[in-house]
């Protein structure tokens, strides 16, 4: 009898050799509809089981007012004022949501800042959780995130978050540390309510672009990396491992995440600068477990079913002697990826795995 989806990532974690190397699964709305609808699942689940998929499962408290579906507290818009409006792309394949307004986004000094509206912590509901991490024991399980840059540019706006690092650092920091106070606290009480059924909490950023990083590592170290360790110090001492996602070209960070501790580096986009996967895996491969690297820029949605399956190989080869790695789309699979191209995905993983 095969492990299951949750005894592989925890081998993964402790740097053990499951049965086969672990995949897991990203994607748009759109795209699980679709697959749920021509593979004829009646349930996500069911869909994870026919495609041999172990998933990681996301849970996140539920926001009192809001009441919005989603485990990632930084896009529960509403309860941070944040305005968003639907829209489409590719002629109606699919929808997103775009940030329009931004509430901070006149605030001039500090005093602004602390007059805003912030969200009490305790409007954060946790109270289902433990039933809910009940109802998926042979998965792993994340549950709480922290991505305190992406939500500060959806409260700030983009181009303002970014001058604020290089001219108005006192607004910058006090933005950050309420924003670390809010989540710390929410977290802090996931881990009283489930911490001994979770396996990961996402603590996350999104610190690159194609070509270069969003900000120097001088900013990085100065605003973000130590509310960063603040938190990964939080969950590493209820023994709960952390998930890192961070997008883009961010190789010159590498050192400096590993040394505050991540366990878990995603997605691995391999076509941006400096990203090469056999430098990375030879470079940080014994501090890390790598997850992702199956490309959907170019080779998921524009390639062929034996590009993609080949691609699965050669990470699988490429990570081989890493602490460890997990199969899964560079992010999550767009409308316009083939059904082949991602059961190609999947059953190589049964393949090469």
């Amino acid at each position: 009898m095969g492990m299951t989806p949750r005894q592989r990532w925890r081998a993964v974690l402790a740097g053990q050799q499951p049965d086969r190397v672990p995949c897991d699964y990203w994607a748009t709305d759109e795209v699980t509809c679709r697959l749920l609808r021509e593979l004829d699942c009646r349930s996500e689940r069911q869909l994870w089981e026919r495609l041999g998929i172990d998933q990681c499962v996301k849970l996140g408290p539920v926001h009192r007012i809001t009441q919005e579906d989603n485990w990632h507290m930084q896009s529960q818009f509403a309860a941070w004022h944040i305005g968003t409006r639907t829209m489409t792309y590719g002629d109606g394949l699919g929808t997103y949501e775009e940030t329009v307004g931004f509430p901070l986004a006149n605030a001039e000094t500090v005093q602004d800042v602390e007059r805003f509206d912030w969200p009490d912590p305790d409007d954060w509901d946790v109270s289902r959780l433990r039933a809910q991490c009940e109802q998926w024991l042979d998965y792993p399980i994340a549950a709480g995130c922290y991505e305190p840059f992406y939500l500060y540019c959806r409260l700030r706006g983009m181009e303002q978050a970014l001058e604020d690092l290089a001219v108005n650092p006192g607004i910058a920091e006090a933005i950050l540390e309420r924003i670390h106070f809010i989540h710390e606290t929410v977290i802090q009480r996931i881990l009283d309510v489930v911490g001994d059924l979770i396996d990961l909490v996402y603590v996350a950023e999104d610190l690159g672009t194609q070509n270069s990083l969003l900000m120097s590592p001088a900013a990085f170290r100065r605003f973000l990396k130590p509310r960063l360790a603040r938190m990964i110090e939080l969950v590493h001492t209820r023994g709960v491992k952390v998930f890192h996602h961070d997008d883009g070209a961010i190789r010159p960070l590498l050192p400096d995440l590993i040394e505050i501790g991540i366990d878990i580096l995603n997605p691995i986009q391999w076509r941006c600068s400096g990203m090469d996967r056999a430098a990375l895996a030879r470079d940080f491969g014994k501090s890390l477990v790598f997850h992702g690297g199956i490309d959907n820029q170019q080779t998921l949605p524009f390639g062929s079913a034996s590009e993609v399956r080949q691609q699965v190989a050669d990470n699988i080869a490429l990570f081989k002697e890493c602490k460890g790695y997990v199969v899964a789309p560079c992010h999550n699979l767009q409308a316009n990826t083939p059904t082949k191209n991602i059961l190609a995905l999947y059953e190589a993983v049964q393949e090469f795995g």
